[in-house]
Parts: C-alpha cells; structure tokens; sequence
C-alpha cells in the first residue's frame, strides 16, 4: 500500500538547523506542516545571479584597496573593518550591493544580515585580504581563497559560499524578499 507522503520524498524542511526530507520525518507534525507550502516559504530562495554578485564584490574589494592605500599602517586596518562589517550595514547591503541590487539575508529569520552574521560570513575574505599584506605567498593565497569562494558562489545550488553556510545566510536580488533597511 502506497502512503500519500511517499510521492513528495524530495521536499525537504529545516528544523533546527537540520534538513530533513519528509520520507526521514514520516507524518511528524513539522512535515504535516510543510507540505503544500512553497519553497519560499520554506526558507528556500533562488540564487543570486553570480555575475551580479562577482560585480558587488569587486565594487567592495576596490574599495578596500583604497582605503588600505590611504593612510598605509591604519588604512590597512580600516580597509579589513570595512570588509567585515560591510554587510552588516543598511538591511544587509554593502555598498557594492547597494549599487548592484542584492541583499545578504537570514534565511531561517527572513530578517537582513546584521554585523554579527556580516563579521562571520566576511572571515574568509577578511583573512585572505591580511595574508595579501605578505608578498606572494600572500597574493597566492588571497587568489586561492577567492577563487574557492568564487567557485562555491557557482557550484552551490543557492549560490551559498563557505562564509555563507557558516553564517546560515544567503545573498538574494533586492526586493526578493521584504525586509526593512
């Protein structure tokens, strides 16, 4: 015999920070709960597009470069605060993503990234921007982090790079999702 919850196996639900499919969870409440609701309402967004998203950061890493040249000891320090805390500003967009049109959201919350999740989703960056400070090998490496964010930015079906599932956010379109600045 056939149960109804059989057919939609591939419908997920996250519950306290774990995904379940509703075949794991059975006709527990929370699957009860999920089915016929759309993935949206589920805390499952389309990915950003990435040529967007690479733009955004380029705008922001420019911008890092320059206050890092402007005063060489202290601009340094001032560029990696700007790069960890920029998300954190106006309803989770920095100013790359102010200009292109994105946002960094709490999926689970459906409230904009603050500095706390700004700080964590940034590291990343933030460390490979200090280790670009030392010649070459630094370079090297700061290439090689960006590059393997980049690449998670591609290959992940939410468009989620490592900072992001760290920091449980996802960086949407503006206006995907109504959240206050």
């Amino acid at each position: 015999m056939e149960r109804g919850w059989e057919k939609i196996a591939t419908l997920f639900v996250q519950v306290n920070e774990i995904c379940y499919s509703v075949e794991e969870l059975g006709r527990f409440p929370v699957a009860e709960e999920a089915i016929g609701r759309g993935p949206v309402e589920l805390g499952v967004y389309p990915k950003a597009q990435v040529l967007n998203r690479f733009i955004a950061k380029m705008i922001d890493l420019l911008i890092v470069a320059a206050v890092s040249k402007l005063v060489p000891p202290i601009g340094v320090l001032a560029g990696l605060a700007y790069l960890l805390l920029a998300d954190g500003f106006g309803g989770g967009r920095s100013v790359g993503k102010r200009l292109i049109g994105l946002q960094t959201i709490v999926p689970r919350t459906r409230d904009p990234a603050g500095f706390r999740e700004s700080i964590i989703r940034n590291l990343p960056c933030g460390l490979a921007q200090l280790a670009f400070e030392i010649p070459y090998v630094g370079w090297i490496g700061w290439g090689a982090v960006l590059s393997l964010e980049g690449l998670l930015v591609i290959g992940n079906e939410q468009g989620r790079r490592l900072g992001d599932e760290i920091a449980k956010t996802q960086v949407l379109e503006s206006g995907q999702l109504d959240v206050s600045d």
